[in-house]
């Protein structure tokens, strides 16, 4: 059985249109491959439509998603029509790398034993490395269970999930711009009192008022003057 921290074996299989996926191909990823026993079987097709299902969290994660048996290409591709799968499925006719991956031995169902591949999943790591390993897998809920272990071994969250470092980072620059329009924002009330009060305080004084013209003044005294002469007359003509 393969151990985590162990050096996963090489392969390089034909997908269901023939392409050939290899692990050389595949370094620098995260990668799951998981082995089932038969095209379109009932726990097949369950462990199948889970991991497509699921697959946009797997991309999340950096992780590309690979199922593994020895049916035929022609026999995959009625299997990922008829279900709408997402995932690529690999041809292991000679069962060789199931064998590599412990995935290849004796079986029991329904009270029969026969030989064949084993529900198994590997997930490697970018360098090479097997990361984690299922031996024995029930097919449902099993494609949660890799994508929680995957986030686990990773060490972060789901890149482009809100907590990713890239949009978190986005937000909070965002945030920033405005706080730091908010910042501002003083300054220029600030700024605008200033200019207020400079401009009180440079308004000019009322202008004093303008001291009457001699004209007027003498205006205003002239009958005084003139009825001091009418008295000074009366006086003169009693004398």
């Amino acid at each position: 059985m393969l151990q985590p921290g162990s050096s996963a074996p090489a392969f390089a299989l034909p997908d269901q249109n023939g392409r050939v996926v290899s692990s050389d191909a595949l370094r620098g990823k995260w990668v799951v491959l998981y082995f089932y026993p038969k095209d379109d079987t009932p726990g097949c097709t369950v462990e199948a439509c889970d991991f497509t299902a699921g697959l946009k969290r797997f991309e999340a994660l950096d992780a590309k998603v690979y199922g593994v048996s020895a049916d035929d290409a022609e026999s995959h591709r009625k299997f990922i029509d008829k279900h709408q799968l997402k995932i690529d499925l690999l041809v292991d006719a000679d069962h060789k790398v199931a064998d590599a991956y412990g995935a290849w031995g004796e079986k029991s169902f329904a009270g029969k034993t026969s030989i064949g591949i084993l529900r198994t999943t590997a997930l490697i790591d970018p360098q090479g490395r097997i990361a984690a390993y299922w031996p024995k897998v029930k097919a449902e809920g099993h494609a949660d269970a890799v994508a929680a272990k995957l986030a686990e071994v990773r060490g972060g969250p789901a890149r482009g999930d809100a907590r990713a470092t890239a949009p978190s980072l986005a937000v909070r620059g965002g945030g920033g711009a405005k706080r730091g329009s908010k910042t501002a924002a003083p300054a220029k009330r600030g700024a605008g009192r200033g200019v207020k009060t400079q401009s009180k305080s440079a308004r000019p004084a009322k202008a004093a008022p303008r001291a009457k013209s001699p004209t007027k003044a003498m205006k205003k005294t002239g009958p005084r003057r003139k009825s001091s002469g009418k008295a000074t007359d009366r006086v003169r003509a009693k004398r």
